[in-house]
C-alpha cells in the first residue's frame, strides 16, 4: 500500500479571548464539542454519560448520504484544570483506523484562548477499512478543518443533537 508507520499530526489555533470565551470553550470540549459541532453524534456506550471521563467507552457516528460509520473509542486521558482541559481518546476495534486523537483548550495569561488538536493514526489491522485507508486519510483532513473551527464563539449553541448528521 505505501503507506506504513503512525502519521503524527497536531495543530493549535486560536479560539477565543476572555473568560467567556474560556469558560464555553472548556465545557464544550468536556463534552464532545469538538466532535458533535463537525458533523459527528457521539454517544455513551454501558452507561457513560454526556461529560468525559477517563476509561468511558463511546460511537462516534457520521453519515455521508445513505452510508453510516461507527467508530468505537476509549477516552484514555481527561485533563480539567483553570487553565487546560481536554481529552485524548484510543480507536477500539471495529474503527476505521488506529491511533489516538486528543482535544485541549488553553487559556494563556494574557486570555487568550487556543485549542490544540494531535492525533497519531494509522490504518487499521485488519478489516475493510484498511483497504480504503488513503481515503480515509483526506476525509480526516476535511474533518480537522471543522474542529479548527468547532469552538469558535459563533459556533457555540447546544450540541446533543443525538441523530447523525447528513455532511
Amino acid at each position: 500500500m505505501g503507506i506504513t508507520g503512525p502519521r503524527p499530526y497536531a495543530r493549535t489555533v486560536v479560539i477565543g479571548r476572555g473568560d467567556t470565551d474560556w469558560r464555553a470553550a472548556a465545557d464544550a470540549v468536556l463534552r464532545w464539542g469538538v466532535k458533535r459541532r463537525s458533523g459527528f453524534t457521539v454517544t455513551g456506550r454501558d452507561g457513560a454519560g454526556d461529560r468525559v471521563v477517563e476509561g468511558a467507552e463511546y460511537c462516534i457516528t457520521a453519515a455521508f448520504g445513505p452510508f453510516v460509520v461507527r467508530e468505537p473509542v476509549r477516552v484514555v486521558a481527561v485533563v480539567d484544570t483553570p487553565d487546560r482541559c481536554g481529552l485524548a481518546y484510543a480507536t477500539l476495534p471495529g474503527h476505521p483506523v488506529s491511533g489516538e486523537e486528543a482535544f485541549v483548550v488553553h487559556r494563556s495569561p494574557d486570555g487568550t484562548v487556543t485549542l490544540t488538536i494531535r492525533s497519531l493514526t494509522r490504518a487499521a489491522p485488519h478489516g475493510p477499512w484498511r483497504l480504503v485507508f488513503p481515503v480515509l486519510l483526506v476525509a480526516q483532513r476535511f474533518f480537522r478543518r471543522r474542529y479548527q473551527r468547532a469552538l469558535l464563539p459563533g459556533r457555540r449553541a447546544a450540541c446533543g443533537d443525538p441523530s447523525p448528521r447528513r455532511v
